[in-house]
């Protein structure tokens, strides 16, 4: 006898529910994957999976180092990856969130009046899954305003226009001497040169506009991560293995290196770093890594030109003025010199004010989020977002 609609109904949700259990869940907390930072699947590089929690609990608060529970092979957390297999499949089976966002980047609900409320009007979203896979770094180009994304598709670095059209692309994934493996970070030079950050071999990549390579810099980084472009024409460079800023000084049109020079060390665990263009004045973002339940938290240090430290703040001190633990991922200068950042966790972008009175909180976009892991600003002063969550990017005009 075959089965009833109803039974089929039956049969297929207790299939989905077997899904969840079998493959949406972390086999050593047993807490259910999600999007979001706590939870999201990590690859070993022995093949088993288990959230980041748990790759953060289980590795040493010193080297870093953890063994899998399953196999005991060692390796670095710095070495596992994100799962997109099984990212994919949350996407797919939580049709409720995936309609959310995307009432969310059409700038419905309640975005665009908190926004405006705020000084920033939501504009446009563009890219989407296929057109950007999951992206780590962006810039502007104020020369031509154009907006350059590092990503993980077959042609790494994407160039768009501002009205969300692509304009170029390059950077092939292989082995060759200017191949792209794994981009985090990119800038754009004053003079119109893509600077890229590649941790697949630990190098600092630098293009022209066309795609043509013009320098690669090797051993002269642990691991180069986050960077920006300082009035002078220089690049600010973090290298969280050796805790370090560096400032890289060249001639990108003629492709030759002048100088790698340490400009501050002992850091823990530098990324992401941004410039003010008025100023010179840095700030940079430490991933302070503990181990126990406490261990996602970050600290957001401000240095001026010369590298005197004005300011700091972790994710303690920030909790005391938000009523939310802040993980800050992304920094920027916006064109009056105020610091803002963005935090994955509670899917926000904040102001902490200019470095005299930092920190000074005050939220800027509360809704349409999804995981923002990057930030720009155009000469305008148009806030440029770069959603990871739902592999966007997403326009606020000011206004």
């Amino acid at each position: 006898m075959s089965a009833t609609a109803p039974d089929r109904m039956q049969i297929m949700t207790e299939l989905v529910k077997e899904t969840e259990v079998s493959l949406l869940e972390c086999k050593v907390c047993f807490e259910k994957y999600s999007q979001k930072k706590k939870h999201r699947p990590r690859n070993l590089p022995c093949g088993h999976v288990m959230c980041l929690e748990c790759v953060f609990s289980l590795a040493h608060p010193r080297n870093f180092r953890l063994e899998c529970p399953f196999c005991r092979r060692a390796c670095k957390s710095s070495e596992t990856s994100d799962c997109l297999p099984l990212l994919h499949l949350i996407e797919i089976l939580s049709p409720a969130t995936n309609i959310s966002l995307a009432s969310r980047t059409t700038g419905t609900g309640n975005e665009a009046a908190v926004s405006a409320s705020l000084g920033l009007t939501f504009n446009l979203s563009f890219g989407g899954w296929g057109t950007l896979i999951d992206p780590t770094g962006i810039a502007m180009c104020r020369g031509s305003d154009c907006v350059v994304v590092a990503h993980d598709g077959k042609k790494r670095i994407k160039l768009f226009g501002l009205s969300g059209s692509c304009i170029q692309q390059f950077g092939e994934r292989g082995d060759a001497g200017n191949d792209i493996k794994y981009p985090l970070d990119v800038t754009v030079t004053l003079d119109g040169h893509v600077v890229v950050t590649d941790s697949g071999d630990r190098s600092v990549k630098v293009f022209d506009f066309n795609g043509i390579g013009k320098l690669v810099i090797r051993e002269s980084f642990c691991l180069p991560w986050g960077l920006d472009t300082t009035p002078e024409n220089d690049v600010i460079l973090s290298d969280p293995e050796a805790g370090a800023l560096s400032r890289l000084t060249a001639n990108f049109k003629k492709g030759e290196l002048k100088k790698v020079q340490k400009i501050q060390s002992n850091l823990c665990n530098p990324r992401e770093v941004a410039v003010s263009q008025t100023s010179g004045i840095i700030a940079v973002i430490e991933h302070l890594i503990a181990k126990g339940p406490n261990y996602s938290s970050t600290r957001v240090k401000i240095f001026s030109a010369d590298m005197k430290l004005i300011g700091q703040m972790d994710s303690f001190g920030l909790n005391l003025v938000f009523p939310s633990k802040i993980y800050a991922t992304a920094v920027a200068f916006d064109r009056e010199g105020h610091i803002i950042v963005a935090d994955a966790y509670n899917q926000v972008v904040l102001c902490l004010g200019k470095p005299e009175e930092f920190p000074v909180l005050r939220p800027i976009i509360t809704q349409g989020l999804s995981y923002p892991v990057a930030l720009t600003y155009t000469a305008s002063n148009s806030l440029i977002v770069l959603d990871s969550g739902d592999h966007s990017v997403k326009v606020y005009t000011a206004s």
